[in-house]
């Protein structure tokens, strides 16, 4: 039995509006062509559909059949049209990419791998803070973004995938008792003063909420937003800070004590996050693909 898609159409909007005339307006048509059609359907369903009362219309038991599989069909038609558009914008699109500012140091080879495979999609990168970045893509502001998130602590209406793992570790000062080590319990920077990125950074709640949880009031001394001015105030013997372990690698460590915190273990995780509520384009879920497997390798947890 085919079923002339039009024809549903106008009947879906006569049944959502209860009338043919307010139908035929919302669709930008006459009257008499909304009547034609669902004329059309009811002929080639073989069955009545609709009870004309007067200006108002009622679905009879085989129109509400119709009435909910046309809904539907016509859902999975218009997902169809969306999604073949939307392969045709990785050819002439752009897409938007929230960012971390901490994040710089880990996404310009996935950047160089997604521009050699679709040169003609233009990529833009956004930065925010955390909080921000996740507020952004909830409000769907932004379709995908990267951020650190806290252990189980995906918001709500989020999706995750962890791109980079890394533990975190102690930067300090030359002279500091536990220069030379490779690791250092947390409870052992008890009196230590403490130099920290804002609060905005999840490195910084993750640092507070392990000291909070090992029931160690931490010291603060100082805060900025610039983890390499950090490690240079920690060069300069003003307190302790924490870096996850890839940022080590562009600082001068022989001007440094830096060791790996233990009891407990600290890990900082870098995810992508997007809504499970929104449709996810292919130009972002061709980024996400891109990041898992450029950026999927850099998972590495207690070395140096």
């Amino acid at each position: 039995m085919p079923i002339d898609i039009r024809a549903l159409r106008y009947f879906v909007e006569t049944v959502q509006l209860g009338s043919f005339t307010q139908a035929a307006a919302a669709v930008f048509v006459t009257q008499s062509t909304i009547s034609k059609m669902v004329k059309q359907l009811e002929d080639e369903v073989g069955q009545p559909l609709l009870i004309r009362d007067g200006r108002r219309v009622q679905l009879t038991d085989i129109g509400r059949v119709v009435y909910e599989r046309g809904l539907q069909a016509l859902s999975v038609i218009e997902q169809l049209q969306l999604e073949v558009a939307d392969v045709a914008q990785l050819a002439r699109g752009q897409l938007t990419v929230g960012m971390p500012p901490m994040g710089n140091l880990f996404f310009p080879s996935a950047v160089r791998a997604f521009q050699q495979r679709y040169p003609t999609l233009e990529l833009r990168l956004a930065e925010h803070g955390g909080q921000l970045l996740e507020q952004k893509v909830i409000a769907g502001e932004l379709e995908v973004g990267a951020t650190v998130l806290l252990p189980g602590s995906t918001p709500e209406g989020l999706a995750s995938r962890a791109i980079a793992r890394h533990s975190i570790w102690a930067v300090g000062p030359r002279e500091a008792s536990w220069h030379g080590r490779r690791t250092v319990r947390l409870g052992a920077l008890k009196h230590q003063p403490l130099i920290l990125l804002d609060e905005g950074f999840a490195l910084t709640r993750r640092v507070l909420a392990a000291f909070r949880e090992a029931g160690i009031e931490p010291h603060v001394v100082a805060r900025s937003g610039h983890w390499d001015f950090l490690a240079a105030m920690a060069a300069a013997g003003l307190g302790t800070t924490f870096l996850p372990e890839p940022f080590l690698a562009h600082l001068d460590t022989g001007n440094l004590a830096v060791a790996r915190v233990t009891e407990p273990a600290l890990d900082w995780t870098l995810s992508h996050i997007w809504s499970t509520d929104r449709y996810i384009s292919h130009a972002a879920r061709a980024w996400l693909d891109v990041c898992h497997e450029v950026l999927g390798k850099q998972t590495r947890v207690g070395a140096l």
